[in-house]
């Protein structure tokens, strides 16, 4: 067992939060039933906690896990605020994937997706995936200043005249000039909801992890937009680098309320008056590091917990000339949200279209009821719905709201897809 988890376990009454695994394939979309997964401390791998397997989604039940006292994350401390187990996941014909770092926060519920690779594959798995430490408790390289708003200079080459979000974005696993690091292609929102699992505690107030969220879409929407690194002469869109972009870490769990959060404004970021591109928000933890005119993420934290609404927060750190903005395209769906909610009662072709999408979905994940496309939102519709939001961690309402409708149309793009990525 290591240190930090005996130290809480004989020192302080522990707490508990709750972990689901979900086993998938390489593309990240279709499931893998009767997977085993086994649990233990980090640092006491051969000790055995928990020993489950996955249903027909690919997922294991939330397992209550003891974490360390809830105030470790809710102030500065040396004590490590969560608590670190490691998983070990088999399943016939795969080949088997270790997780250790796995990282449980006291209250919440964290989401650690493994993906396994089939023995007859030509892919070289990754096999043994390490999670270091959360970027306020571990010792990472600060961030170098930059503008926040960036010239662009006219190339000669296609640039974005609009605010795109991205359906991938290419991370490369390390300083811009280290050519041995490694590219991933990541899908947005999971990039996002990677990086900030990474770099706040999932505990904060929700109007804290709203203010991060966006200053993280915005930033890396920055990079988006103005081809930062292309226009260097790299191939990639964004680091893992602190000193140069955020903290992604490859194969991390993350948390389902910072996911949620993700899932509803993902498509948002900060923009000032007469600015084309997003703002280039940067930000620090304020306490071993300070960075006046950024936000401080601890400083953040504080505010949340007096009251102030994310948009305070931010104009509280960036200038009450900062206001929050919406993308004018989303890559990579079929057909956008039609700004109303779908419900029971609901008819016409938008829903004949997320019917169609949530039959196809149910042939990969069969707890879902398979529908038919008939335009007319029932009560059949609706329970699909609501084990749609279940399986996919959002919010059991039967109702098709921004969310769901893009979730919807993100799984379905990627069952439906004959290439795998990877």
């Amino acid at each position: 067992m290591s240190r930090q988890n005996i130290r809480y376990l004989q020192n302080d009454a522990p707490e508990e939060g709750k972990l689901q695994v979900n086993v998938e394939t390489p593309s990240g979309r279709l499931p893998i039933q009767d997977a085993e997964v086994t649990i233990s401390f980090t640092g006491e791998p051969e000790n055995t906690i928990e020993k489950v397997s996955t249903n027909s989604s690919g997922q294991t039940a939330q397992i209550e896990l003891q974490t360390p006292p809830l105030e470790y994350s809710m102030e500065p401390s040396e004590q490590q605020p969560y608590a670190e187990y490691t998983i070990q996941v088999t399943a016939k014909g795969f080949i088997p994937v270790n997780v250790s770092g796995v990282q449980v926060l006291p209250g919440e519920t964290s989401v650690q997706r493994v993906r396994l690779v089939p023995e007859e594959s030509d892919i070289n798995p990754v096999d043994n995936i390490v999670i270091p430490a959360n970027t306020l408790f571990g010792n990472f390289p600060p961030k170098i200043p930059e503008d926040e708003i960036k010239p662009l200079e006219e190339t000669g080459e296609i640039v974005l005249s609009r605010v795109v979000v991205p359906e991938y974005v290419i991370v490369h696993d390390g300083a811009p000039s280290d050519s041995t690091a490694r590219d991933y292609y990541v899908t947005y929102k999971d990039y996002i909801k990677n990086v900030a699992s990474s770099e706040i505690y999932a505990t904060w107030p929700d109007a804290t992890l709203r203010a991060n969220i966006l200053a993280i879409l915005s930033f890396t929407l920055n990079r988006v937009y103005t081809e930062w690194y292309r226009n260097k002469g790299y191939d990639f869109t964004i680091t893992s680098s602190t000193a140069f972009d955020h903290k992604w870490i490859y194969g991390r769990n993350i948390f389902q309320n910072i996911s949620r959060i993700v899932d509803e404004i993902f498509d948002s970021y900060l923009s000032r008056p007469n600015v084309s591109q997003p703002i280039l928000t940067q930000y620090c933890d304020g306490q071993r590091v300070s960075c006046p005119n950024w936000m401080s993420q601890w400083g953040s934290k504080d505010l949340g917990d007096r009251g102030y609404s994310f948009i305070e927060i931010l104009r509280y750190y960036y200038g009450n000339s900062m206001y929050v903005n919406e993308a004018d395209e989303i890559s990579g769906i079929p057909a956008s949200w039609p700004r109303m909610d779908l419900s029971v009662g609901s008819r016409g072709d938008k829903v004949r279209q997320m019917q169609a999408q949530l039959a196809r979905i149910s042939r990969a994940y069969p707890a879902i009821p398979t529908i038919s496309a008939d335009g007319i939102y029932g009560p059949a519709t609706e329970e699909a719905v609501e084990i749609f939001q279940s399986v996919f961690g959002l919010p059991v309402t039967g109702v098709v709201d921004y969310s769901t409708w893009y979730k919807i149309s993100e799984i379905y793009v990627g069952v439906s897809r004959i290439a795998e990525l990877y």
